[in-house]
């Protein structure tokens, strides 16, 4: 069956690259049983305001030769890219197409393509894939197969925006938040004035679409309280068309960083480098600085190491002098991590 394909064409895909809906998806290649001989859209200009979408008529004549009969329901989407203009979205892609006429061998599909006001722009028709394309940044696990169509031109205008407001804004590990979501017109700096669904998920619907829907009040504004446990994890918001978003906004709440740092020995003779061991709490892949005080209250940095993926690091310290010699080890902000110091420690200079 067409399933089993699919799947095997994912599965040996390298993960890379972004999807339709500006999620990281897997790549994979053209469905090789698609051909495509016409794409036709009804429109080649339209203009678009806020969170309305135009419906564009769609025409595609091929076919698909698997010769398997479960595949006579196939629906098609077709893809389109930016080629001018400026706008928060680089692609959009067509509601599922559904056979209307002719056979799956030759036959001909149609549909909508809903056009949002952030395609403001110009956008041509570059592939047609096998869909159900389904929810929103999911796409299917096929690419494309290329087909140079029609150009159409957007007047995007009062084009919407998501913003975000944690609270509290830095997080502490293992503790609940809220966010507030505003959807403003960024032409007026405004809400609209409306109730508007919007989407709001953790974690695998921030990826792969089918987040839960909310409605937002007239202000524009909506807060929804988040456990502990979602706060490692990817937040997001959407505004749907079908099947992308019009907009979307995606976060790590911040949290602080959880420092410790332990030196290998607490006196050592003068030059003798002394490993400093220690750990940043859920961090991997960031640095940190070793720093070493100067006078009364002037910390330097002395040294600098990488946090590996284990949140484990070592740095090296070496007592310049003799006596008591205070350190610490500090954590510049790294991602959605806020800076954060170790309690400071001492090496004696002997």
């Amino acid at each position: 069956m067409r399933i089993r394909r699919v799947l095997a064409a994912l599965l040996a895909a390298p993960l890379a690259g972004v999807m339709l809906g500006g999620a990281p998806a897997a790549q994979a290649s053209p469905d090789p049983y698609l051909t495509i001989s016409q794409v036709t859209l009804d429109r080649t200009s339209v203009a678009v305001s806020g969170l309305n979408t135009y419906p564009i008529n769609v025409t595609v004549k091929g076919g698909y030769h698997s010769g398997e009969p479960g595949d006579n329901g196939l629906v098609l989407n077709i893809v389109l890219k930016r080629t001018g203009g400026t706008g928060p979205r680089d692609s959009i892609v067509s509601a599922d197409l559904k056979r209307t006429a002719g056979t799956i061998e030759n036959g001909t599909w149609t549909g909508r393509l809903n056009v949002a006001s952030t395609a403001n722009g110009t956008f041509k028709v570059t592939g047609v894939m096998t869909g159900p394309y389904g929810s929103p940044g999911s796409g299917t696990p096929v690419d494309p197969t290329p087909y140079s169509g029609q150009t159409i031109t957007v007047k995007g205008t009062n084009l919407p925006k998501i913003t975000a407001s944690v609270n509290p804004k830095v997080v502490p590990w293992g503790k609940p938040y809220s966010i507030t979501w505003a959807v403003t017109n960024t032409a007026t700096g405004k809400p609209y004035g409306s109730q508007i669904p919007i989407g709001l998920g953790v974690d695998t619907p921030c990826a792969e679409g089918g987040s839960p829907m909310y409605k937002t009040g007239t202000n524009g504004l909506i807060t929804k309280p988040y456990t502990a446990s979602d706060g490692g994890a990817l937040n997001c918001a959407h505004i749907y068309a079908d099947p992308y978003y019009i907009v979307g906004q995606w976060l790590f709440v911040a949290h602080p960083a959880i420092v410790s740092a332990v030196p290998s020995k607490t006196s050592a003779p003068v030059g003798t480098i002394v490993p400093v061991n220690g750990s940043v709490y859920r961090v991997g892949g960031c640095s940190v600085q070793l720093q070493r005080l100067y006078g009364a209250s002037q910390w330097r940095s002395v040294g600098t190491a990488s946090v590996r993926q284990s949140g484990r690091f070592t740095v090296n310290a070496q007592p310049a002098y003799k006596g008591l010699i205070p350190y610490r080890v500090y954590f510049p902000t790294c991602g959605s991590i806020v800076a954060g110091l170790s309690k400071t420690f001492y090496i004696r200079g002997t």
